[in-house]
């Protein structure tokens, strides 16, 4: 084949920069449905703003709008991290070893008496 190296070196730009494009388009697309500050309409005018002329609307939209992009995405992260932490909490509890362990630390310290540290062992072991 006589392909030129600089037509390689041309080809893999412009598929590099088309690849790119389609990644911004979607990350804007994604950032306009994603935002609760914007109404419906909003929204609805963005996205046809963003597909009818989507060089100058994914422009526009950058500069009206980028500088809050990435504190949205942020925002978004901690919040979906913070239902993880939940979730792990909520789901792996304490098992029965460190519940009896933090009796017998409380029943040492003086915090509850023996009779107390007995019932709370007692409904610890039946659960």
């Amino acid at each position: 084949m006589d392909y030129p190296l600089l037509n390689v070196f041309w080809t893999t730009m412009w598929i590099f920069l088309w690849v790119l494009w389609l990644m911004l388009l979607f990350r804007v697309i994604g950032d306009i449905f994603r935002d609760d500050s914007l109404s419906g309409w909003a929204k609805a005018g963005w996205c046809v703003f963003v597909i009818v002329l989507p060089f100058l609307g994914v422009f526009v939209y950058l500069m009206a709008r980028g500088r809050g992009m990435g504190g949205r995405e942020m925002k978004r992260a901690e919040q979906a991290e913070e239902e993880f932490r939940e979730f792990v909490r909520g789901t792996a509890g304490t098992s029965h070893a460190e519940e009896l362990s933090r009796l017998v630390e409380l029943k040492n310290h003086g915090d509850i008496t023996a009779e107390e540290y007995e019932r709370a062992k007692a409904k610890v072991l039946a659960a």
